[in-house]
């Protein structure tokens, strides 16, 4: 069982990282985070080395739920053509999904943090990194199984199935228009039957 202050660390993060992913890391005052937590500066700083530290954490929560939630859609049962088929499903409702995130953790974070936070934006790289790394083995087992040809390796692809996938989340949330989203996966989903399915 956890600890008391166990349960107001987790609170804490799982209250803050909504604000922090849809604000910013400069953004985010302090008076945001003790209004929406409902403790004080001091009993945030009491769980928390610093501003950098939480915003950490609050990071890893939203970037952890959305590695959960692709390693579920990717853990299906079915074939490599099947599942990269559930992926794409799952980025066509992406919105509703990062609702409760504060948006898209990958995109505002990682722009965010680009210019103001090297810690935040190392923890970007690596959760894209490891997303890649997801679809690359999808696609390496849909070649090794002779379901897929590619063109190029399988991480190549990945990456660059990634790329469009985040290009398309980043005109939506922009715009305001989710055709930017579901048109760029329709596209995916045609490019996968007829370029690299055997």
């Amino acid at each position: 069982m956890s600890t008391k202050a166990e349960r107001t660390t987790a609170y804490i993060i799982e209250t803050v990282a909504p604000i922090f992913n849809r604000l910013g890391y400069i953004g985010t005052s302090m008076s945001d985070l003790t209004e929406a937590t409902g403790l004080t500066k001091g009993a945030i700083y009491g769980n928390f080395e610093n501003k950098d530290s939480l915003a950490l954490a609050a990071f890893e929560y939203n970037s952890k739920k959305l590695l959960r939630e692709i390693d579920e859609k990717l853990n299906t049962s079915g074939t490599s053509i099947q599942k990269l088929f559930v992926l794409t499903n799952f980025y066509r409702h992406y919105d509703v999904f990062i609702e409760d995130l504060g948006g898209c953790p990958i995109l505002n974070v990682g722009i965010d943090a680009n210019h103001n936070n090297s810690q935040l934006l190392a923890a970007t790289k690596e959760t894209i990194k490891t997303i890649e790394g997801k679809i690359a083995l999808v696609l390496e087992n849909g070649v090794n199984s002779s379901e897929l040809k590619l063109p190029v390796t399988p991480l190549q692809f990945s990456k660059q199935l990634y790329t469009m996938i985040q290009g398309a989340v980043a005109m939506a949330t922009i715009t305001g228009d989710r055709k930017y989203l579901l048109n760029t996966l329709a596209y995916l989903d045609q490019l996968i039957i007829k370029e690299i399915k055997m």
